[in-house]
This record gives structure tokens, C-alpha cells and sequence, in this order.
């Protein structure tokens, strides 16, 4: 099974179980989001490729301190006709390689990233 979106709008929460966090801490624009099923312990991997942030700090992902924190990911299935049955989301991701980027002669950046998910509602 390999699910792909394209052009997707990411949300990214930091995955809190004792009290919940209900403020995105980023938010970001992909070419592409490939997710498979995954092996090793985790149900899914993934790839977010070339995306960009719209709101937030996303370099957070790759620092050593939270390299090891888990997040949430929420996004829309533009395929879906009921917005209220849209919302696709992972839970327990993990970024084992954190995340690259390159800049261009503007000094834009873009991102790409390799992902492991504990759980998730892909439909």
C-alpha cells in the first residue's frame, strides 16, 4: 500500500498525552506526501518532499534536543466531498534522520524529510 497526496497544507503538533496541544507549532506547503506501510515496529514511513513552511519553526525538527520528540500530522484529502470527513492525521511520528534542506541564489529554503508513524487515519 503506498498513499500519495499531492500539494498538501501539513499541520504539525507536538504529540502531548497528558495535556494535549491544540496550537500548531508549524505549518507547511509539500510538493508531494508518499506513506507506506511500515516495518520494524512502526506502522507507516513516509516522505514529505520538497516543502516550504508557511507559519512556524520546523528547524526545531532537526535539533538534537527534540530530534526524539514525536509529533502529529494533519492535513486534507482534497478528494474527500464532506470537509468534515477530510482530515487525514499520524500520530507518533518520528524523524529518526531529522530533516535536510537546500537554498537557493534567493536564499529560499526547501525541506525534505523521512518519517516513521505509530498510528494514523489515512481514509
Amino acid at each position: 500500500m503506498e498513499l500519495v497526496w499531492e500539494k498538501p497544507v501539513i499541520v504539525f503538533y507536538k504529540e502531548r498525552f497528558k495535556k494535549p496541544e491544540r496550537k500548531a507549532f508549524a505549518v507547511v506547503r509539500a510538493k508531494r506526501l508518499v506513506i507506506s506501510r511500515g516495518e520494524e515496529g512502526a506502522k507507516f514511513r513516509g516522505d514529505i518532499k520538497d516543502f516550504f513552511p508557511f507559519m512556524g519553526d520546523i528547524d526545531c525538527i532537526s535539533s538534537t534536543e527534540e530530534i526524539y520528540d514525536r509529533y502529529v500530522l494533519c492535513w486534507q484529502d482534497d478528494k474527500e466531498d464532506d470537509l468534515s470527513k477530510a482530515w487525514r492525521r499520524l500520530n507518533g511520528v518520528t524523524f529518526p534522520a531529522g530533516i535536510t534542506f537546500t537554498t537557493d541564489e534567493k536564499g529560499k529554503r526547501t525541506y525534505n524529510a523521512n518519517f516513521k508513524a505509530e498510528s494514523g487515519k489515512l481514509n
